[in-house]
């Protein structure tokens, strides 16, 4: 079978506070087990910098070696086809979740060491239906069986329980939350949202700080382990 690979854009390149804090983020995720390799990411709102935080965090893992893979599970407004500036024409998981495509024609090689990638694919009407579909399982466990670790990128599980549904079928979950526009009772409603689902939170990545008001977080983002707190 030929090789499908594509070629993206790294937007972060030469950021090294923000590229800092990613390395502690990795580091983190190592500690936290062995069997720790299907990790949902989510954020409470759009646009809180998930997307960049999940592929900052996948190129770093590929960085020391092992084999990563970026799953995005957004098949409602996915941005990774327009945010790492894909060309190609791509297959994704939503036409592999409707029968449209095979595994073996969804994932792609990317131009990043270590680091392949499935896209969304074109928007569905029922994404939690998809998502609760027993193929999502069988493609997360047939995955993990070729990958080191496997990052599902969701959608905000602050109004949508697509996060939820595919936490279920995963080791840890990490949210991005950022500085200075979710509050804690909001926040609370997502951890708790996520633990109904069985899957046990990591922690979470405090993004966009604002280093001119506080001086102990990094430029832009903050991993804390939730069981520290």
């Amino acid at each position: 079978m030929t090789e499908r690979r594509v070629l993206m854009t790294d937007p972060r390149q030469n950021d090294y506070f923000y590229e800092e804090a990613i390395k502690t983020l990795r580091t983190n995720i190592q500690f936290s087990g062995t069997g720790i390799r299907l990790i949902v990411v989510t954020s409470c709102y759009p646009n809180e910098g998930k997307s960049d935080v999940t592929f900052q965090l996948a190129l770093e893992i590929g960085k020391m070696g092992k084999k990563v893979l970026v799953l995005d599970a957004d098949i409602r407004k996915s941005c990774y086809v327009s945010r790492f500036q894909v060309k190609q024409k791509t297959e994704g998981l939503s036409q592999y979740l409707s029968g449209q495509s095979k595994a073996q024609d969804i994932v792609y090689s990317t131009n990043f060491h270590n680091v392949d990638i499935i896209f969304a694919g074109p928007a569905a009407p029922n994404p939690s239906e998809l998502l609760a579909q027993e193929s999502f399982g069988a493609l997360l466990h047939a995955m993990r069986g070729k990958y080191d670790y496997v990052l599902v990128d969701t959608p905000p599980i602050g109004n949508l329980i697509d996060a939820a549904v595919a936490a279920r079928q995963c080791d840890g979950a990490i949210m991005v939350i950022e500085s200075d526009l979710v509050s804690r009772k909001v926040a609370v409603k997502a951890k708790q949202q996520l633990e109904m689902s069985g899957c046990h939170i990591l922690g979470a990545v405090l993004n966009k700080v604002d280093m001119k008001n506080n001086k102990y977080y990094s430029k832009y983002s903050y991993y804390y382990s939730d069981e520290k707190k």
